[in-house]
């Protein structure tokens, strides 16, 4: 779902940038004004735990793969404006650091995961959930769908942002000058592997977290569930000074997560959409680019704009592989937690420019 530089016109990236804008600077208008003690490590730690799981791969029909975004569990805790602050930041640096994701693209792929997965689940997680109470199993119920809804309306908004382009951006030729694929296959797709794996583990993951934090810790869910019936849970705890400890099993659970990250380039074959401009003069991998498009062959080159933008910037540790490790499995360990550093690092500087903000007025 990441989609790669050179696969959107300029024009539709600076378009999508256009519409993410006034969501992040409504984002951080909302979390500056709401900056708390209890924020900024639920913000970083949230960030990075999507980071990471989205470096675990899952096989796709087709031959493709795909992975869980954590943007269901993200918006539940902190809310959509912090959550929408939290995956943009991962994003970033995913196509910063690790190419994952282009530079020009940035703003559509916020637009899509962030802005869009974030919206989506609050609705959805708002709407099911109701009034129940914090430890209701109907909140569990309602975060699956939630995070069930927002990977796939996500997926849908890159499927379309993908079939336009041959539609309206072509060469005198009539040829395709960036995502050749039209909107008869880029749907189904993307489509039939989010409703079916990549959004069943978004679903498990939602419901899974859900679930545990109304048993060790329900406070965590208090944000997103206003007026909620018979809770007596403290939301002034959620306040207190300490909660850096309080957030201790989602540290533990980030922890874990990176140790086992290997596991996430163990599902073989490449996303549909984000395949190298090099791809297309593959014999091999123009066969698996046909099977997973409805069998309809890719152009023989690469499309001149895709090829022309795929340059645009080179990741200093391209496909989460640092050229210095030899060994993959290690090299992707050592990424998941390279890249989760950077992110609290990013998080927790905001936060205290934040803070110096709001102290000064």
């Amino acid at each position: 779902m990441h989609i790669p530089d050179g696969y959107l016109s300029p024009s539709t990236c600076a378009v999508l940038y256009g519409a993410a804008a006034p969501f992040w600077y409504t984002a951080l208008h909302r979390v500056k004004k709401s900056l708390t003690t209890r924020l900024v490590p639920l913000l970083s730690v949230m960030a990075a735990l999507s980071f990471v799981i989205m470096m675990f791969n899952l096989p796709l029909p087709g031959g493709t793969t795909g992975h869980a975004v954590g943007v269901g569990i993200a918006t539940i805790i902190l809310g959509p404006w912090a959550s929408i602050l939290a995956i943009s930041i991962a994003l970033a640096i995913q196509a910063v650091f690790f190419g994952d994701g282009g530079i020009t693209t940035l703003g559509a792929n916020c637009f899509n995961m962030a802005i869009v997965g974030s919206l989506v689940a609050y609705a959805v997680y708002r709407l099911a959930a109701g009034r129940a109470a914090l430890t209701s199993s109907r909140r569990v119920v309602a975060g699956a769908l939630a995070g069930y809804a927002a990977i796939n309306a996500s997926a849908f908004c890159a499927a379309v942002e993908f079939g336009i382009q041959p539609l309206f951006f072509k060469d005198p030729s009539g040829a395709p000058l960036y995502a050749p694929y039209s909107l008869s296959i880029s749907i189904p797709a993307m489509m039939i592997g989010h409703l079916t794996f990549a959004g069943l583990a978004e679903l498990v993951l939602s419901a899974g977290v859900v679930a545990y934090f109304q048993r060790t810790n329900p406070t965590l869910l208090k944000l997103t569930a206003p007026g909620s019936l018979a809770d007596d849970v403290e939301l002034a705890a959620t306040e207190s000074p300490g909660m850096w400890p309080t957030v201790r099993p989602l540290w533990i659970g980030l922890a874990l997560l990176m140790v086992l990250t290997p596991l996430g380039i163990l599902a073989a074959g490449t996303a549909w959409g984000e395949w190298s401009a090099r791809d297309f003069s593959s014999r091999q991998a123009r066969e698996k680019m046909a099977m997973a498009s409805q069998n309809a062959p890719p152009p023989v080159q690469p499309p001149r704009g895709l090829e022309r933008l795929s340059s645009v910037w080179t990741a200093p540790f391209p496909q989460y592989a640092p050229s210095f490790v030899r060994r993959p499995a290690v090299g992707y360990a050592l990424s998941a937690m390279f890249g989760s550093g950077a992110i609290i690092l990013v998080s927790l500087a905001a936060g205290s420019l934040a803070a110096r903000g709001k102290s000064k007025n």
